[in-house]
């Protein structure tokens, strides 16, 4: 049975990178994880109260349940601070957690996303993926996260380059519903979290393999 592993750097990320195919990998039998990267506390010096913290807690229980994951896993790291953290210490934290669930197919953010949390996040997830340490893995792709990938500098080192495509036409409309509950995150039309932006880009990468939608990624390794 395959098994995906879905990571996000912020609670999000996996829905408007690549919900449509987080729920399709399911309807299609495989077993889906997800690894969240960041989160909130009530120490971390840009403020969270506890009210904060239990909302997003009722938030993250609603889309665990509505993808059906198999496990999920929180390294909890400061939000916004990621590129404090100890290097070292990031790639231990994920590589435990690739061994304990030993994906075949990783999703991870771009890795020139304008976050920088998202940038340190894929230099440690991509390290800790070594196929001579982390045999198991045979596929990882990066996403694009609406307001942070389109937003990297106009450089060519910084372009994503979409060469795989996943038709998500039966999934848009639960994509969206799972969507609305992060409605902290959900910016009105026409802005780049907006419900407009989410379907018009879908649209977009579905014309590029003729469906009506689709989610892109760019695969940067495969071993199969």
């Amino acid at each position: 049975m395959k098994r995906v592993l879905f990571v996000s750097v912020h609670p999000d990320d996996e829905t408007l990178g690549c919900g449509g195919t987080i729920l399709k990998c399911k309807a299609e039998s495989a077993e889906i994880f997800w690894l969240n990267i960041t989160g909130g506390s009530l120490e971390h010096p840009y403020g969270f109260s506890q009210e904060m913290l239990d909302q997003r807690d009722e938030i993250v229980k609603k889309v665990i349940e509505a993808y059906g994951f198999s496990d999920t896993r929180n390294l909890n790291y400061p939000t916004q601070m990621l590129e404090s953290v100890e290097p070292r210490l990031l790639i231990g934290s994920i590589k435990k957690v690739y061994d304990e669930i030993s994906p075949d197919t990783i999703f991870v953010p771009n890795r020139s996303d304008i976050h920088s949390d998202h940038r340190v996040a894929f230099e440690a997830l991509f390290s800790a993926a070594k196929n001579f340490r982390s045999f198991y893995i045979k596929e990882i792709l990066m996403y694009e996260t609406l307001s942070e990938t389109e937003f990297a500098p106009p450089l060519p080192e910084k372009a994503f380059i979409p060469n795989t495509f996943i038709d998500i036409s039966d999934y848009m409309e639960e994509k969206l519903r799972i969507m609305q509950y992060y409605h902290t995150e959900v910016m009105p039309d026409p802005l780049p979290r907006s419900s407009h932006a989410i379907k018009a880009l879908a649209g977009y990468r579905g014309s590029r393999i003729g469906v009506k939608y689709a989610e892109a990624f760019q695969m940067i390794y495969r071993n199969i």
